[in-house]
């Protein structure tokens, strides 16, 4: 598998970003669902990477800068047909050590609290990853579970 930092540009790319969409619209509400439109993925603040074998998208997932210190997971998609290979926790591996890269003291995420993100939340949990409340912009809200990874400690793990 490789992971690679990604422009956006390629169709493959953009039927998984929109898959993403689609899957978060599907089993969130609307005032809930808080995955990024491809506009947003593009802004300077936000680095994507794709995993990929060979020529075959294996998923991405996203990093926010939300300050010089605090980062946000966004977008973590695998492709269907790759799942349960160990792609998110690859990709959630390699966003973790570049948040540590960038001196961040912590990374943040949010998720959703229906049966359908259950497995989001447990890979979450594997990493270290505590319930907190809302931060950035969100706001308290029963369909969302926050969670946070404090990168100045030892609990902040890596190694999967």
């Amino acid at each position: 598998m490789k992971i690679r930092v990604d422009n956006l540009q390629s169709s493959e790319v953009t039927a998984l970003l929109r898959a993403h969409l689609e899957h978060c619209r599907r089993w969130s509400p609307a005032e809930s669902a808080h995955a990024l439109e491809l506009s947003y993925l593009r802004s300077p603040e936000v680095t994507l990477w794709t995993a990929w074998d060979g020529a075959s998208l294996l998923g991405c997932g996203a990093l926010k800068e939300l300050d010089r210190s605090h980062g946000e997971i966004k977008s973590m998609h695998t492709a269907a047909e790759h799942r349960r290979r160990g792609v998110a926790a690859a990709l959630l591996t390699h966003m973790i050590a570049e948040a540590r890269s960038r001196s961040y003291q912590c990374v943040c995420l949010e998720t959703g609290s229906m049966d359908m993100f259950a497995s989001a939340r447990a890979l979450y949990a594997r990493f270290g990853f505590l319930n907190c409340g809302p931060f950035g912009d969100y706001i308290l809200d029963p369909n969302s579970v926050f969670m946070r990874l404090n990168l100045s400690s030892e609990h902040g793990m890596v190694d999967r």
